[in-house]
């Protein structure tokens, strides 16, 4: 289907009009792929995409979660998270407390994955985890913590990459400590202890509205960034540092960076970002 920046543009604006979601600041190449994509798959026209938008709230919701992309499985990236083990455990290991987001979650493999690494290093139970996104589709299978049973083949490698990394034969952790295998009925489903752990919300990150009246110790939000346009990263980045305590982690894609002055907030190491005590005069 032929669409042009003016389409994009309309359908921005019937957006913000009839909702509260607002794509206008997302990347313009990611926002056409995914509308061509739409269109394509339904077979359908741009104008006939924006009556329906227009005229039915369930309509708009179920292209929202289209839009969205939803792309991660469990540990993705194992030399992110070594890097993340090693300096969580160095900067809170005596923290009474620990408070961590995870923005746009999508279906929760990366919360699941955290609380997985917590409880190896003896800190699950002093930890609050969060996690969030617009689609309240990949919420709910995140909530449920069941997933397809093929993706074991990319997450057993993972699993064993960190959980078991340098650990000998005697000590290694087998993934079915948290993750049951129902091969017959197609299905993979994270034990019960872990799933009742996490607090999953609906929260719209485009937009920087504040989620809880809190700070937290570790913000997780890897390859979301991407997908919008510099002006908006930017924006959410410095929401990033005024939701982050002092000393606190944000790990974001391997394909994403800090530029500019609002890297003057920030201490990189390595894979991760640690939020620097002195304030600029840019925050």
């Amino acid at each position: 289907m032929e669409i042009s920046q003016q389409d994009i543009f309309l359908l921005c604006q019937t957006f913000r009009k009839v909702s509260a979601y607002d794509f206008s600041d997302y990347s313009y190449k990611s926002l056409y792929r995914r509308v061509e994509k739409i269109l394509t798959d339904n077979n359908i026209t741009i104008e006939t995409l924006i009556e329906n938008i227009n005229k039915d709230y369930n309509y708009l919701e179920n292209i929202v979660n289209q839009i969205t992309v939803n792309t991660t499985e469990l540990f993705r990236d194992p030399e992110v998270w070594i890097a993340v083990s090693n300096l969580i455990q160095q900067r809170f290991a005596n923290a009474k407390h620990i408070s961590i987001w995870h923005p746009g979650c999508s279906s929760g493999q990366e919360v699941y994955s955290m609380l997985m690494l917590l409880n190896e290093i003896n800190m699950f139970d002093r930890a609050s985890v969060f996690g969030t996104d617009i689609n309240e589709d990949v919420l709910d299978t995140a909530q449920h913590g069941r997933y397809k049973y093929v993706d074991i083949k990319e997450y057993q490698p993972n699993f064993n990459a960190v959980i078991n990394c340098n650990r000998n034969e005697e000590d290694f952790v087998p993934i079915s400590k948290y993750i049951l295998s129902f091969p017959q009925r197609g299905y993979l489903q994270i034990v019960p202890w872990l799933v009742d752990k996490p607090v999953f919300a609906k929260h719209n990150l485009v937009g920087c509205e504040s989620f809880l009246d809190r700070k937290f110790d570790i913000i997780m939000c890897r390859n979301v960034l991407i997908y919008f346009n510099h002006e908006l990263q930017n924006k959410i980045i410095d929401f990033f540092y005024n939701k982050l305590n002092d000393n606190g982690l944000l790990i974001i894609g391997r394909q994403e960076s800090i530029y500019g002055m609002h890297s003057d907030g920030f201490e990189k190491l390595g894979p991760l970002y640690s939020k620097k005590n002195r304030k600029s005069n840019f925050f």
